[in-house]
């Protein structure tokens, strides 16, 4: 069995490299590169990046990959389809919030574990038609998690502690005895609940129930006989994917927005997750990044084009209608000349600049012979 489900795992993109990448010419170590990024993440970025940069671009790039490394678990990995993404994140936003209020004392990570404990169950809850449903069919019925969930946070004033507009605002961020108050220090806390989620991710999908994921994505009957449990893997996918992102929401509500409303968590924040992980590469955990650098920073590079080009006429109801447009097209051209997304661009850039500099590092030893 075990045999079976690893074969297929290497023809994947966890088992082997992208076609066109770094697989012969990469000569240093798989750790080396997200630690080069930790550097940099840690020790450059809070020196040199202003208050703008953190709470306009990196804070909300940290959540949104967040929870499209959960959605890419669910998606690219297990191949389960979901639209209800932003439903997860407002579970676990909506539940750290009441953890902290009715839970007084109650150190900050457990709230949020125990927030990302209740988007698991609801996730499972929604996961469960994935027994029966497939494709079209699941992703239907996981959109139904999203206008039930939305539904249910603005019904019931008990969620938002009875407030009148249902807007909340976030309690503090304080972590023994440190609070996370200005800018930098914020994003330093996202940037650590960020890395310990994404690493544990990472590690999961290269275990044997990351290779059941795979096996299932590929090919459900063929899974069923190399003897994959297929009902248990798909709620696993669905609990751990929710789990990831209800933390995600989290951040998203208590980092970034700094208030808890259900309008921060609708039906476009889903797409906007499963857009991340469409342009940024299914199955990449990097991939997840790459989509969500693209998706935060295009509407601030569109609105200063736009801003150059057509002056006042680019106001902000063009601004979302071209952004809406030009993602679009993004998208669709993604899924015919590359539907490996960013990520294959990436390695495959990388991998041109390696090979020209073999070539100018063998050029002088020619001549010289």
């Amino acid at each position: 069995m075990n045999t079976a489900v690893s074969s297929t795992a290497a023809s994947s993109p966890v088992g082997g490299p992208l076609p066109g990448t770094l697989s012969g010419l990469q000569r240093w170590p798989v750790w080396v590169t997200p630690l080069a990024g930790l550097i940099i993440a840690y020790g450059l970025i809070p020196w040199l990046a202003t208050d703008y940069w953190f709470d306009a671009i990196l804070i909300p790039f940290l959540a949104l990959s967040l929870a499209a490394v959960g959605l890419n678990l669910l998606t690219g990995y297990a191949g389960q389809l979901s639209l209800g993404s932003a439903a997860f994140m407002a579970v676990g936003a909506f539940a750290a919030y009441n953890f902290n209020l009715r839970l007084p004392g109650l150190p900050l990570l457990v709230s949020m574990v125990l927030a990302g404990g209740v988007a698991t169950l609801v996730g499972v809850a929604f996961g469960l038609p994935s027994l029966r449903l497939r494709g079209f069919y699941l992703a239907v019925s996981t959109l139904a998690a999203q206008f039930f969930v939305q539904w249910a946070l603005t019904k019931f004033g008990w969620f938002s502690n009875n407030n009148a507009s249902g807007v909340i605002d976030a309690p503090r961020l304080v972590v023994a005895g440190l609070a996370f108050d200005t800018p930098v220090l914020r994003y330093v806390f996202a940037l650590s609940i960020v890395s310990v989620l994404t690493a544990l991710v990472w590690r999961l999908v290269h275990t044997p129930t990351g290779h059941h994921f795979i096996a299932i994505r590929d090919n459900e009957l063929a899974a069923r006989v190399t003897g994959v449990p297929v009902l248990r893997t798909k709620l696993l996918a669905f609990a751990i994917s929710s789990f990831v992102i209800g933390v995600a929401g989290v951040l998203w509500g208590f980092v970034y927005l700094r208030t808890v409303e259900p309008a921060g968590f609708n039906l476009d924040r889903s797409f906007q997750i499963l857009f991340i992980i469409i342009i940024g590469g299914l199955s990449s955990i990097r991939g997840a990044f790459l989509g969500a650098a693209l998706i935060v920073v295009f509407p601030l590079l569109l609105s200063r084009l736009g801003q150059f080009l057509f002056g006042g006429w680019f106001d902000s109801g063009v601004l979302d209608l071209s952004q809406r447009i030009v993602l679009g097209l993004a998208i669709v051209g993604f899924l015919i000349a590359e539907p490996q997304g960013l990520v294959a661009l990436w390695s495959r850039a990388l991998a041109r600049i390696e090979r020209l500099l073999a070539r100018r590092s063998r050029a002088p030893a020619q001549t010289t012979s």
